[in-house]
């Protein structure tokens, strides 16, 4: 029923990120990879639904972020956006779409903004993309930046651990955060950061931060649709909570749906022609 509690039914921009950052409203994001879930995402209240390159791991199997393509995401973010009505629908750039060279990201951001119907992209990285995120900006395309744990970084991090605990991290993300923002950022994520420095980051730039794992600090909050729900098993992070266990409920429906078919149960004379 969380549907109910937004009573603002129009279409969420990139504008309207900005004034809710300025109303203190907290912004709900949630990812979504395919038609039915996102649909539901949309209908329950969710102000952005974010196509996370995290469909590498939860949709196809893959350790990391990295192996997903540029097909692969305009497939998954056609498909969400051809079923939300009200949400902010943002589809992040994958790994070597954009590292490469400025024509490329620019190249690639145009290509999936027109086969995909999306409202905006998200690329990770500070000042070292910069140009890039500035030229993509330049071609009328709305950017959100990730900063902090970037996962398609990970070879370079070596590990998933909680990052910028340093000060020399923690001002150089502070620098990064300011750079996004003041290029044109709509709003810049802040994953797996200490809580006092997301919060030191949201005061600072004037566009809305998004968290994963950087407290309560931020103007909003995003969590990928398959952990919250409980739907993966064996991952359990601190900043997780899950609002469901719907392993355990598929679990269920489905070994019900294999005895009444073995027994014969299914279909009864009600359920057939």
């Amino acid at each position: 029923m969380a549907g109910y509690l937004v009573s603002d039914t129009r279409k969420v921009t990139t504008h309207r990120f900005f004034e809710m950052k300025q109303k203190g409203e907290k912004i709900s994001m949630l990812t979504s990879y395919d038609y039915t879930t996102a649909g539901i995402v949309d209908s329950a209240g969710v102000d952005a639904v974010l196509i996370g390159d995290s469909a590498s791991n939860v949709m196809a199997g893959n350790h990391t972020t990295l192996p997903i393509t540029v097909d692969q995401m305009i497939y998954h973010a056609r498909s969400v956006v051809r079923a939300v009505k009200r949400a902010l629908v943002i589809c992040d750039m994958p790994f070597g779409s954009y590292q490469a060279s400025c024509t490329d990201g620019v190249k690639n951001a145009i290509r999936i903004m027109k086969e995909s119907g999306c409202d905006a992209l998200k690329l990770e990285g500070g000042v070292e993309i910069i140009d890039t995120v500035k030229r993509i900006l330049d071609a009328g395309i709305p950017v959100m930046g990730h900063l902090g744990l970037t996962p398609q970084s990970i070879n370079k991090f070596g590990t998933y651990a909680v990052r910028a605990k340093e000060e020399a991290e923690a001002q150089k993300l502070i620098s990064d955060a300011i750079a996004l923002a003041e290029v044109g950022c709509f709003g810049v994520v802040l994953e797996k950061v200490p809580a006092t420095l997301a919060s030191q980051v949201t005061a600072e730039v004037k566009c809305p931060t998004i968290g994963i794992g950087a407290g309560g600090g931020t103007d909003g909050q995003v969590l990928v649709i398959s952990d919250m729900l409980g739907m993966t098993q064996g991952f359990s992070p601190r900043f997780l909570r899950r609002y469901a266990d719907l392993n355990n409920v598929m679990t269920n429906a489905i070994g019900r749906y294999v005895e009444d078919v073995k027994t014969g149960d299914f279909p009864n004379e009600t359920e057939s022609y």
